[in-house]
């Protein structure tokens, strides 16, 4: 018996199996063992109305959104499940959206099982593709190796999403927090807009 088949001969005992309970109808995770949660205040810098989100922040700092987690071990083999949950909203026009990121490990995908809600999955690569696809309840977002990725609510009801990624993917949020992504999505009058990023976009420090 090699260490393909037996986990303590790689120096540990395997990992217990274990189960947890999503709710398919209510979108959540029940009991989960970590919480993330951003409000307007931790996202300052991401939006382009800065004048905007500061009224937001001094009107009561609402939630941005949060995301459930079951953590596992970050080592290769495991995977990671958790439930993102991106709250409706608008920053002057533009719609709520999370602060996106690269994963540390670039070469890993990950997939967006839309449980809830309507968005989109703005996506880039360091080679300058870009992507906005459309998320809806039932949709399947997969995000390829090497994108970066954010997720963003154009509708009136939160935009949840199931999301299973390798545990030893990580998160790189630095090109976004200083270069962004190349498209941002806007609600005017009712309609949803994707518009071109514009140059010299002011960014956190």
């Amino acid at each position: 018996m090699n260490a393909h088949n037996n986990p303590s001969a790689a120096g540990g005992a395997p990992m217990t199996p274990w189960a947890i309970e999503i709710d398919l109808l209510e979108a959540t995770m029940r009991m989960p063992d970590r919480l993330l949660v951003r409000r307007a205040s931790d996202m300052r810098g991401y939006y382009r109305d800065a004048a905007a989100l500061e009224h937001l922040i001094a009107a009561g700092d609402p939630l941005h959104y949060e995301v459930l987690e079951k953590p596992v071990p970050e080592e290769r083999g495991h995977l990671m499940v958790c439930i993102s949950r991106l709250q409706p909203g608008l920053v002057g026009d533009e719609c709520f959206m999370t602060k996106g990121h690269f994963h540390a490990v670039p070469a890993t995908g990950e997939i967006y099982l839309c449980l809830r809600g309507t968005g989109f999955m703005v996506m880039k690569t360091a080679a300058g593709l870009k992507a906005a696809v459309p998320m809806r309840r039932h949709q399947m977002v997969y995000v390829p190796p090497w994108w970066a990725h954010r997720s963003i609510n154009t509708g009136d009801e939160p935009l949840v999403s199931f999301c299973v990624y390798p545990a030893e993917a990580g998160h790189n949020y630095g090109d976004i927090a200083t270069a962004g992504f190349p498209q941002r999505i806007l609600r005017r009058g009712g309609a949803v807009q994707i518009v071109e990023e514009t140059a010299n976009f002011s960014r956190p420090a």
